[in-house]
C-alpha cells in the first residue's frame, strides 16, 4: 500500500551556511548569485561555491528560482519569521525536551539582555497570554 503524500510539504531546516544566504535574501530581496556572492565577499567564499549552494537550496525547497533578464534570480521560499519558528521548534524539541520555559531560560542566560529587551519580552509575553485565553 502506498502512503499518500501530505498536501503541505515539509521544508528542511537550513544549515548554517544556508542561513547566511537566506539572511542576505531576506534583507536584499530577490537577488542573483553574483549579488549574493558580493554580499558574502568578506567570507572568502568562491562564486561557484555560492552558485552550487543556491542550486542545492532551490532543490531542497529553501529558495525559489526564476529566470529574469537572462539571469537566474533567487529568493527565499519562506519568510524569515516562519524559518525562525521552524528552527526554534526544532531546537525546542531536540535540546530542551519540548520545554519552552527551558528554551527561554537558556536563551536569556546565554548572553546579557538589556533592560529594554527584557521590557519588550515581558510585553510580548503579556500579549501572548491574552491571545491564548
Amino acid at each position: 500500500m502506498r502512503k499518500r503524500a501530505s498536501s503541505k510539504a515539509i521544508t528542511p531546516l537550513p544549515t548554517e551556511a544556508e542561513l547566511l544566504i537566506l539572511n542576505i535574501l531576506w534583507t536584499a530581496g530577490a537577488s542573483t548569485v553574483r549579488e549574493v556572492h558580493n554580499a558574502l565577499s568578506n567570507k572568502q567564499i568562491g562564486y561557484t561555491t555560492v552558485l552550487k549552494q543556491m542550486q542545492v537550496m532551490a532543490e531542497k525547497g529553501l529558495l525559489l528560482r526564476s529566470e529574469r533578464f537572462r539571469s537566474h534570480v533567487y529568493e527565499a521560499r519562506l519568510p524569515k519569521e516562519r524559518t525562525q519558528q521552524q528552527l526554534a521548534r526544532n531546537l525546542l524539541h531536540r535540546a530542551f525536551g519540548g520545554s519552552a520555559k527551558n528554551l527561554v531560560l537558556g536563551a536569556l542566560s546565554s548572553q546579557k539582555v538589556s533592560p529594554a529587551e527584557l521590557a519588550d519580552i515581558r510585553k510580548m509575553l503579556d500579549e501572548f497570554e491574552k491571545g491564548a485565553q
